[in-house]
């Protein structure tokens, strides 16, 4: 049951400073482009690239960190950062085509479902 608290706890986090940067960007920038979202997502998939590099090579017992920061805080804040990560692994597991495949059905797949989703 710590392993679901510790994930519950960073989601809030995660949530929550989601919404903070997305107040912030959108208060400066009045733009047609999702800014705050892309910088989200980016800075998502660059903290997924940082921390799962350090919890498998340099601090693989850390489970609870692991679960606190990786699955609760960027799960919260965005799941963009895993979608990104697990590309990057399947790409250095040597299935790139795949890897390819997955980004591009995944994008197209997720957007056709936010477009039947948004129907009326």
């Amino acid at each position: 049951m710590d392993k679901v608290v510790w994930v519950f706890l960073g989601a809030g986090l995660g949530g929550a400073l989601r919404y903070l940067i997305s107040v912030v960007v959108i208060l400066r920038y009045t733009g047609p482009f999702p800014l705050a979202t892309f910088l989200i997502n980016v800075s998502g998939s660059f903290a997924i690239g940082v921390l799962m590099t350090l919890f498998t090579e340099r601090y693989p017992h850390h489970d609870a960190l692991r679960l606190f920061l990786v699955t609760g805080l960027l799960g919260g804040y965005t799941t963009f950062s895993s979608f990104e990560w697990e590309a990057l692994q399947t790409a250095r597991h040597g299935a790139r085509a795949l890897s390819l495949f997955y980004m591009g059905a995944s994008v197209v797949a997720g957007y056709g479902a936010v477009y039947l989703g948004s129907r009326r």
